[in-house]
């Protein structure tokens, strides 16, 4: 039983056609893919409130951290 399965090959021993991985189809269009930092981008644009409140935030508290710190070592 183990020399069966030594000797299928790896297109054999893959997952059924309903799980592997599709592609996209061809539309025809000669449009580049829009790249990651330009999705970003867009999308930090779209939602300018919550960008905005997410930076402030972090800013809070990493300046909490430090002043925490410089506190507990001085």
């Amino acid at each position: 039983m183990a020399k069966a399965m030594e000797s299928q090959t790896p297109a054999e021993t893959s997952s059924s056609p309903e799980t592997a991985p599709q592609t996209a189809p061809e539309t025809g269009t000669d449009e580049p893919k829009a790249s990651y930092v330009k999705l970003a981008m867009r999308n930090m644009v779209r939602k300018r409130g919550k960008s905005l409140r997410h930076f402030v935030l972090t800013s809070i508290g990493l300046l909490t951290l430090l002043i925490g710190l410089s506190y507990l070592t001085r």
